[in-house]
């Protein structure tokens, strides 16, 4: 049966690390999540994104959120941690992939003021994001994320924390 690679010919394997923030707001009909959206292929995620150099977990999910959502944020805590594989053809090569999210709430910026990597950044009620978002792993953490906005706290302490 052919597997369209060559025979004694491994991909290599690179292990990548990314941050990123659900984050929600208390609207007029209860939680709502942020999404990001492209209407080509109709994908709905999470922001998140990779650490510049010398950047902290924390700061690397501030920044992408501000990026890819137009909104400066704080950090109630962490929510937990996705991991996933994905191969490069191309480049021969195979990905290791995990992304540590935290709990956020806007504390500034507009959503008319997000990146171009997404061309939809809106609200939805939670139950509505958990049904749009394209990768079960992450409605499995906004499930996490529900349960720790019902408690009024988040799981486990900030990096920045004392």
């Amino acid at each position: 049966m052919a597997t369209g690679r060559r025979p004694g010919r491994r991909l290599a394997v690179e292990h990548l690390v990314s941050y990123g923030g659900i984050v929600y707001r208390h609207g007029a009909q209860g939680v709502e999540i942020l999404l990001c959206g492209r209407s080509e292929p109709g994908i709905w995620g999470l922001p998140k994104g990779t650490p510049l150099p010398g950047e902290s977990g924390e700061e690397t999910a501030r920044r992408e959120v501000r990026e890819e959502t137009g909104l400066d944020v704080r950090i109630e805590g962490k929510v937990g941690v996705i991991e996933y594989w994905f191969t490069r053809p191309e480049l021969c090569k195979r990905f290791h992939k995990r992304v540590h999210y935290y709990l956020m709430t806007p504390v500034g910026g507009s959503l008319d003021q997000h990146d171009q990597e997404y061309d939809i950044v809106r609200w939805f009620p939670l139950a509505e994001a958990e049904r749009l978002l394209t990768y079960s792993n992450e409605a499995e953490l906004v499930r996490q994320a529900e349960a720790l906005i019902a408690q009024g706290q988040a799981a486990g302490r900030r990096e920045d924390d004392p």
